[in-house]
C-alpha cells in the first residue's frame, strides 16, 4: 500500500512556473498552451501537494475547481520534477525519518565513526589519567604538547576564509613564532614557579614581530595574535600551576595512605593532583550528561553559537557535574566541606560550558565544523580540550583563595 506525503510548495510562490515541457512528454496530449503561474497573478500564497504513491489527491491552499480542471498538469508536475519539489525539504507522514529510510552504508558510516569515538576516547582517557597520576615534567611536557598542536589549530582558524575575509590574520611566520612560545609557557611556568614575566615578554616579541613587518601593520592581526597568546598559551598554564605547584599533602584521602612507594607513595597525593582528579572528572561528567540529557530531553536551545546545546542537557551537565565532585569528594576526603565540593562543580561545569562556547565561536567564525583532524572521530586537539581552557584558571583560583588551608 502506497503512503501518502505532502509536499509544501511555498518556495515556489516567487518563481513562474511553466509545464510546456511536462505536456512535452506525454505524446497523446500534445502542447497546445502553456501554463505559468506567478505571485502577482495568483492571490495563493501557500500550495501544499498531498500524494497517494504517485497521483495527486488533493492540493491543500487551491479551490478544488481548479484542481479538478487541472488534475492532470498538477500530477504531472508532481512525476517530472520531483527534485524541484523536494529541493529544500521534503515532509513525509509524521515528519520524521526512521531508521529503515537511512540507507545502510550511511548506518555502517556512522557505526564506524561511533566505534572509533569510543577507542579513541578511551585511549586518550586513559593516557590522560596517567599523566595526570605522574605530574611534574611528565604532566608539564603533555600539556605543551598539546598546548602547541592547539596553537597550530587555532591560527589555521584565524587564517581560515571565514574569519580572514573580516580581518587581516597575522603573517604565518608570527603565528609559529606565537605556537612555539604557547609551548614553552606551561614549562616555564614549572621551573620558574610564574608565568607573568614570560607572557610579558611573549606579548612583547610578538607586538614588536607585526610591527617591524614590510607590510603595513593591522590592529586586527595584534588582537588576534595576542588572544592566541591568552587563550592557547596562559590559560592552559594554570593546570600547571594546580597539578605540580599545589603541594600540599592531602592528609585525610585514605587512598593516598595506602599508595604503592614506587607510584610516589603517599607523598604523591596532593592538593593538587586531588583537585585535577575532580576537576578533570567532573568536566567529563559534565560534558557527558550534558549530551546524554540533551539527547533525551532536548528541546529549548541554549545559544545560537551551539544550536545543537540545549537548556535541557545543559541542565543534566550540571546536575552530573556537581554529583561528581561531591562523590570525588567523599572518596578523597577533599574538600572536606560539601559546600565546598558543591561550589567546586558549579565553577567546573561553567568553566566547561564557556570554553566551549568560546571555541564554537571561533569555528562558527571560521566556517568549520571541527578545528582539525588530528584525532580520528574526535575532531582536532581544540575539539577535546576546549572545556578544559579556562577551568583551569577558575579551578586553581577557587582551591588558592576561598578554599581555607586549600580545603584540607
Amino acid at each position: 500500500m502506497a503512503s501518502s506525503s505532502c509536499i509544501d510548495l511555498d518556495r515556489f510562490k516567487l518563481i513562474p512556473l511553466s509545464l510546456t515541457s511536462i505536456c512535452n512528454c506525454h505524446s497523446h496530449h500534445p502542447p497546445s498552451r502553456t501554463l505559468s503561474l506567478s505571485l502577482p497573478r495568483c492571490s495563493i500564497s501557500r500550495i501544499g501537494l498531498f500524494l497517494d504513491g504517485s497521483r495527486v489527491r488533493e492540493v491543500s491552499g487551491v479551490p478544488r475547481t481548479i484542481f479538478l480542471k487541472y488534475p492532470r498538469i498538477i500530477t504531472a508536475v508532481s512525476r517530472t520534477e520531483p527534485d524541484r519539489l523536494f529541493d529544500d525539504e521534503e515532509v513525509n507522514k509524521g515528519n520524521s525519518t526512521t531508521e529503515g529510510d537511512i540507507p545502510t552504508s550511511e548506518l555502517k558510516q556512522k557505526d564506524s565513526q561511533l566505534k572509533k569515538r569510543v577507542v579513541f576516547g578511551l585511549g586518550i582517557g586513559i593516557s590522560v589519567g596517567g599523566v595526570v597520576l605522574a605530574g611534574g615534567w611528565v604532566f608539564t611536557v603533555a600539556l605543551a604538547a598539546a598546548v602547541f598542536v592547539g596553537a597550530r589549530e587555532y591560527f589555521e582558524l584565524v587564517r581560515s576564509r571565514g574569519i580572514a575575509d573580516g580581518m587581516t590574520p597575522p603573517p604565518r611566520y608570527v603565528s609559529r613564532v606565537c605556537s612555539v612560545i604557547c609551548a614553552l609557557m606551561p614549562l616555564l611556568t614549572l621551573y620558574l614557579g610564574q608565568i607573568d614575566v614570560s607572557v610579558t615578554s611573549a606579548a612583547f616579541v610578538v607586538a614588536m614581530a607585526l610591527l617591524m613587518q614590510r607590510r603595513i601593520p593591522r590592529f586586527a592581526q595584534l588582537t588576534s595574535a595576542m588572544f592566541g597568546l591568552f587563550y592557547i598559551g596562559y590559560l592552559p598554564c594554570f593546570w600547571v600551576k594546580l597539578r605540580c605547584r599545589l603541594a600540599v599533602p592531602a592528609l585525610n584521602t585514605g587512598l593516598g595512605a595506602s599508595w604503592p612507594v614506587l607510584l610516589g607513595g603517599p607523598t604523591q597525593w596532593t592538593v593538587g593532583l586531588v583537585a585535577t582528579l575532580i576537576s578533570f572528572s567532573s568536566i567529563i561528567a559534565a560534558d557527558t550528561f550534558a549530551f546524554i540529557g540533551g539527547k533525551a530531553f532536548g528541546r529549548t536551545p541554549l545559544t545560537n553559537i551551539s544550536p545543537k546545546k540545549t537548556w535541557e542537557g545543559a541542565l543534566a551537565g550540571l546536575g552530573g557535574c556537581v554529583a561528581t565532585s561531591v562523590v570525588l569528594s567523599k572518596t578523597f576526603c577533599w574538600p572536606t566541606s560539601l559546600l565546598s565540593a558543591v561550589a567546586f562543580g558549579f565553577l567546573n561545569f561553567f568553566g566547561s560550558l564557556f570554553g566551549d562556547l568560546t571555541e564554537s565561536m571561533i569555528k562558527r567564525d571560521a566556517g568549520v565544523k571541527d578545528s582539525g583532524s588530528l584525532i580520528p572521530g574526535h575532531g582536532g586537539i581544540l575539539d577535546r580540550v576546549d572545556s578544559y581552557i579556562f577551568t583551569g584558571a577558575l579551578a586553581y583560583s577557587f582551591v588558592k583563595m576561598l578554599l581555607p588551608l586549600y580545603g584540607v
